[in-house]
């Protein structure tokens, strides 16, 4: 049977501007760009649908945590295109 491509598609999130700021501070800015779209996206949807602000920081921590490593993205392993 021949595979067919989803139409789904995820709802692109636009980046709220304590992340930006946050990203600027940590010079980090450049590192979330070079990122697939879809990791940029799932990092903002994944921040900004948090409830609590603790877990807000959190996962923004995270993710500037990850950029910062380079090597991982939601807690596995990235390997960056050269």
């Amino acid at each position: 049977m021949p595979q067919t491509k989803s139409r789904l598609k995820r709802p692109k999130h636009r980046m709220p501007a304590d992340v930006r700021k946050a990203l600027v501070a940590a010079g980090l800015l450049d590192r979330y760009g070079a990122r697939p779209d879809y990791q940029r996206n799932d990092y903002i949807g994944w921040i900004i649908r948090a409830v609590r602000d603790e877990t807000r920081a959190k996962r923004l921590n995270q993710m500037l945590q990850e950029l910062k490593a380079g090597d991982r993205y939601m807690k596995m392993v990235f390997k960056a295109k050269p």
